[in-house]
């Protein structure tokens, strides 16, 4: 089965290639890397080139022309693996480390009945190390509060370490997913939820960031409080516009 792993970068010059390194040492040659950089002033995008080229070509590097938030970046990854074709899957990462390259064969390994594989932090009580205990509450308390909202039976819904099969990003639509941050994956959750998708979550260990500083900001919290409702209610409008039009 041929994967594509895609890993947005923001200046993570101290990162790039260690993960890089990490994910191409992965027994299989059918994995590939994909580095969508935006543009960051510490020469990350360069580094990535230099990596690619020397990659026998199992890693590619995507410019974009600056930073536009990071459900954006996974957005062009995901569209560029479409575009290209041949890949059954596609595995979103984070580049500072906190996910471990070696758990992907095991989320991959899911694809056989699943088309989305959730790298769960919450599967089996709590799977994270280095965290302060109030942001482990504040983690735990977002998922809640999506379930709680959303309907959804996901344990970690936030998680940015997961797998797509090429038929549920077409069946999501990602091209008109416009959210960032969190709010993105709750809202790429629940798309492949109502389209019909099968979600099963995997256990895995979430590590805190070993170098570089997290992007997290105001705005991005604001836009994850309020993405739940926003989906919940779209949902609700466009079920009851269905039902309007269909015939008696």
């Amino acid at each position: 089965m041929k994967s594509l792993v895609v890993i947005p970068t923001y200046n993570e010059a101290d990162n790039i290639g260690v993960v890089s390194a990490a994910v191409l040492g992965l027994p299989s040659s059918d994995i590939e890397l994909l580095i969508v950089d935006d543009n960051s002033p510490d020469g990350t995008g360069r580094m990535a080139d230099e990596l690619a080229d020397a990659s026998n070509g199992r890693m590619h590097v995507l410019h974009r022309p600056g930073k536009s938030g990071l459900g954006r970046a996974y957005v062009a990854g995901f569209t560029w693996a479409l575009d290209q074709g041949g890949y059954n899957a596609v595995v979103e990462m984070d580049a500072d480390l906190s996910h471990d390259p070696a758990a992907i064969p095991q989320l991959l390994a899911e694809v056989s009945h699943a088309d989305l594989v959730i790298g769960s932090r919450y599967l089996n009580g709590i799977s994270v190390i280095n965290w302060p205990l109030r942001r482990i509450m504040l983690s735990l308390g977002a998922n809640e509060y999506v379930r709680r909202i959303t309907g959804m039976p996901v344990h970690d819904a936030t998680s940015g370490f997961r797998v797509y099969t090429a038929r549920a990003l077409r069946a999501i639509d990602i091209e008109s997913v416009h959210s960032n941050g969190y709010s993105f994956q709750v809202e790429m959750t629940y798309r492949a939820s109502i389209s019909g998708c099968r979600i099963v979550e995997s256990p895995i260990v979430f590590t805190e960031r070993r170098a570089g500083h997290s992007k997290m900001s105001k705005s991005v919290i604001f836009e994850s409080a309020m993405m739940p409702w926003r989906l919940r209610f779209q949902h609700r409008a466009i079920s009851k516009l269905v039902r309007a039009i269909e015939p008696a």
